[in-house]
């Protein structure tokens, strides 16, 4: 198993999200977060003084996939839809995964993050 995990501009998520479920992928988290990469923010004016923003806002993916070529599915498809060509685009880290447990079943492994049959809620 193989984590995805993806940190984009902010107006790439609708992009992000639509590339994902376009490739059959229905495990994704999506958080705010913020950052810095080697640009380390930018500078401007308010009423004269000089402001640095140094934590910009962006919005992380993670997806966790079954097997290497999953995620270099992922992988495109999330630089297909979030590159814009201009600093600050995002970067993505691809690693393994030891353990992937599901709470409400204990399947374990690649059964985990494989959806199942839907269920009935028999409180209903």
């Amino acid at each position: 198993m193989f984590k995805v995990e993806a940190i984009v501009r902010e107006e790439a998520l609708e992009d992000v999200k639509q590339a994902l479920f376009d490739i059959e992928v229905r495990g994704i988290t999506v958080s705010q977060v913020m950052g810095c990469g080697t640009q380390m923010g930018y500078t401007h004016y308010v009423r004269g003084s000089v402001s640095t923003m140094t934590m910009l806002p962006k919005v992380k993916f993670e997806v966790v996939v079954s097997t290497e070529a999953w995620a270099d599915k992922c992988i495109a498809a999330i630089c297909t839809a979030a590159r814009s060509g201009r600093v600050g685009d995002g970067k993505i880290f691809c690693y393994e995964v030891g353990r992937a447990v599901r709470i409400r079943t204990g399947e374990e492994g690649v059964d985990a993050i494989q959806p199942g049959p839907p269920e009935t809620d028999e409180d209903e």
